[in-house]
């Protein structure tokens, strides 16, 4: 029950600061609180993308989650859109400008990809969102690059961006 209210405490913050604007520092990455410690935890980033229409699979490690052809410990729902496609990915990327540490960093008419990270030592989660032609919904994956657990921070965060998603009417 409190997960449930922080994430729907955390899609109302999300939905306020998208109807008066994102801040700069929402956009700047916080390279981690501890001199030298965001290239240590920062790890090397995956390849990663969509092929054949699927995200790539969890690895066997607890910190990811997929919507696509996972496992119990890794499964995840698509995030669904009643709107336009076009609409649901402009709104998702607004989402993207006010989570924390967050940016993008690469996009196409189907396809985001953004990284994220921690706050006090810089760990570096790459997170994806496909936008399959023939559905109303977005297939998901989020992974830390380094670790063995995130402590559901990745699974955590795509539950917040559903619902702020679905606070905006997505």
């Amino acid at each position: 029950m409190l997960h449930r209210l922080t994430a729907l405490a955390w899609a109302s913050v999300v939905s306020i600061a998208l109807l008066i604007g994102p801040s700069a520092s929402a956009h700047a990455m916080t390279l981690g609180a501890l001199p030298g410690a965001a290239s240590l935890f920062a790890g090397n980033a995956p390849e990663l993308g969509v092929r054949e229409g699927q995200l790539s699979p969890c690895p066997d490690s607890p910190n990811c989650v997929v919507s696509q052809n996972a496992d119990a410990d890794h499964e995840i729902l698509p995030l669904s859109y009643t709107s336009g496609r076009d609409t649901a990915r402009e709104t998702l990327l607004k989402v993207l400008t006010v989570v924390p540490r967050t940016r993008v960093v690469e996009q196409t008419d189907d396809y985001i990809r953004f990284e994220s990270s921690s706050r006090l030592l810089g760990f570096v989660d790459d997170g994806e969102f496909y936008f399959p032609a023939e559905d109303n919904i977005i297939q998901v994956r989020s992974a830390s690059r380094v670790g063995e657990s995130d402590l559901s921070v990745n699974r955590r965060r795509m539950e917040q961006i559903r619902l702020a998603l679905q606070d905006l009417g997505v």
